[in-house]
């Protein structure tokens, strides 16, 4: 059995989840703009409620973005700390992968676009099919505006926050979805679906090596980071 820990703080949402000995326990909490302040005491509480020491751990995941510019700095330096540390490898993981997972898990959706707010009227999307439980990309992960998003196929499960633009978006993308009535954030409960797959294919890497996803050219956050 892999011991993995994963964390997330792409979004308002917080959270901390570890695979130990076959076991999965997570820490979710909606607590935006307390992720630099809560992160470190939720990832030291879970791994102290499991008995396990970070050395004893195979890898760290992380929410490797796209999401909130500064909550996936937050999530990369502490898996890049934690893992020098420890001498462990990471395991960057897809925000919009961890939505499709969440969403296919609670409501058996086998074609799922996952779409999260991206501020300045954009869009983090990617469409995925899913194949035994984990999502296989059709439409590539990319920043758009709600009115030139597109969709090529029918019968999607539309989740994530960013479909509060749906007003805005063309008939074809309104016909082609269905938009979840679930609230679904980037769970590390979802992500270790994920991370453990990436585990088993041995796609760990050395933590100088694990780079944040903005999918945003970065002078953009800026300027929105300055307001």
């Amino acid at each position: 059995m892999s011991n993995i820990l994963a964390l997330d703080t792409s979004t308002d949402a917080c959270s901390v989840a570890l695979s130990c000995n076959g076991e999965i326990k997570e820490d979710f909490r909606i607590i935006p703009r307390q992720h630099t302040q809560q992160l470190l005491p939720m990832i030291e509480a879970i791994l102290a409620d499991a008995g396990i020491a970070i050395s004893a751990l195979d890898a760290i995941a992380f929410g490797r973005g796209p999401g909130s510019f500064a909550g996936i700095r937050i999530a990369t330096g502490v898996a890049q700390g934690l893992a020098y540390g420890a001498d462990l490898p990471v395991l960057p993981i897809s925000t919009l992968e961890t939505l499709a997972v969440s969403a296919a898990k609670a409501e058996g959706a086998d074609s799922i676009v996952a779409a999260l707010d991206a501020r300045m009227d954009e869009i983090y999307v990617a469409s995925y099919r899913i194949e035994n439980g984990l999502p296989v990309m059709e439409l590539r992960e990319q920043v758009a505006a709600p009115s030139t998003f597109a969709v090529d196929a029918e019968g999607y499960l539309a989740v994530g926050s960013g479909w509060r633009y749906f007003e805005a978006m063309p008939e074809s993308v309104k016909r082609a979805v269905q938009l979840s009535t679930e609230t679904y954030y980037p769970s590390s409960k979802s992500m270790l679906v994920l991370a453990l797959d990436a585990w088993a294919q041995g796609k760990g890497i050395s933590p100088e090596l694990a780079l944040p996803v903005y999918l945003r050219d970065q002078v953009a956050w800026k300027k929105k980071d300055q307001q």
